[in-house]
């Protein structure tokens, strides 16, 4: 008789599947709207000045990590599309959770990708953020940041741009070629699993998670 986890193993593989499946099919349909040219390869260049404007600001504020995540979490709201990325990384769950569900997991994932992230930028401290180039790619734009740190090598950090949900928004982000969207889906779909499929528990355990 096979073991609980060999038994377990296909299912998994089938959600992870299914999973990015959706999340790209997601993707595709969501750009490919009657929107899908309305943004420019300058509105996307510009929104994501505003961002590292704004990150470069918190990161050399000089406060502790506790008082930047606040800051980081209304950056995150402020730009980035928290409801796709957040359904994204859900995967297959999420059409089978009620909108209340989606919420309070939505509002939930917004702090803890906030506070991991922002983790990540406060590494930057005492260097600067600067935007290289933005180009389309297909039905978005990517937009290309150099991290230029004291004393270490510049890191790159990309963004994917669209305005899929009316307003000018950034639903990726790639840090030294680490794939936020590909890296949360694996990570919250293992969360969701030890919990078994409980998204009301992955809810409460993100909002201290991070």
């Amino acid at each position: 008789m096979p073991s609980k986890a060999a038994a377990s193993a296909p299912t998994r593989r089938s959600l992870l599947l299914t999973g990015l499946a959706a999340g790209a099919a997601l993707t595709v349909t969501g750009l490919t709207s009657g929107r899908a040219f309305a943004l420019t390869t300058d509105e996307a260049s510009q929104l994501i000045d505003r961002v590292i404007g704004d990150i470069n600001r918190v990161i050399n504020s000089g406060k502790s990590e506790a008082q930047m995540f606040p800051e980081f979490e209304r950056i995150f709201s402020r730009y980035a599309d928290v409801p796709v990325i957040a359904r994204s990384v859900l995967g297959v769950a999420a059409r089978q959770a009620s909108q209340a569900q989606l919420n309070a997991f939505t509002q939930a994932f917004q702090g803890y990708i906030a506070r991991k992230y922002g983790r990540r930028f406060r590494e930057f401290i005492g260097g600067e953020i600067k935007v290289n180039e933005a180009r389309q790619v297909k039905t978005f734009y990517e937009v290309k940041t150099t991290a230029l740190l004291r004393g270490q090598s510049p890191v790159e950090v990309v963004f994917l741009v669209s305005d899929r949900s009316g307003k000018d928004k950034f639903f990726n982000i790639f840090i030294e070629g680490v794939n936020m969207l590909a890296s949360e889906r694996t990570e919250i779909g293992a969360m969701l699993d030890k919990r078994r499929g409980d998204i009301g528990a992955l809810t409460r355990d993100l909002r201290s998670a991070g």
